[in-house]
């Protein structure tokens, strides 16, 4: 997730956050990859039903591209559009000057977003 945390960091995880609520767009989650404590930090960035790609390095939901500042330039990933299940969430890290094929992103059911980053 670099540049917002860096490695090695401690991050402190709200387990409650969607409990009355669903992710947003733009909120940073922890993921469960396996056990309780394995996790990656992605940002939210599809919802269910909406159209996700990527061009020029640019993101697109639903063939518009969305602003992100947090980024630093140097992407240039090319991925073509997919629309996501009513059930699944596309997460993508903030370092994504690294080459596509080595970055962990992808859809993700709700199960699987342990909370919302809040530290």
């Amino acid at each position: 997730m670099l540049p917002t945390y860096q490695d090695g960091g401690v991050n402190l995880v709200n387990r409650l956050a969607y409990a009355r609520s669903e992710p947003k767009r733009g909120d940073v989650v922890a993921v469960r990859l396996a056990g309780q404590s394995v996790m990656y930090l992605k940002r939210v960035v599809g919802l269910p039903g909406d159209t996700v790609a990527f061009h020029k390095g640019h993101l697109l939901i639903n063939g518009e591209v969305v602003a992100e500042p947090y980024l630093n330039p140097g992407c240039d990933w090319e991925i073509p559009p997919e629309t996501l299940a009513p059930d699944l969430y596309y997460v993508v890290g903030d370092n994504r000057s690294m080459p596509e094929k080595l970055h962990e992103k992808g859809k993700t059911p709700k199960q699987r977003i342990v909370g919302r980053v809040v530290w």
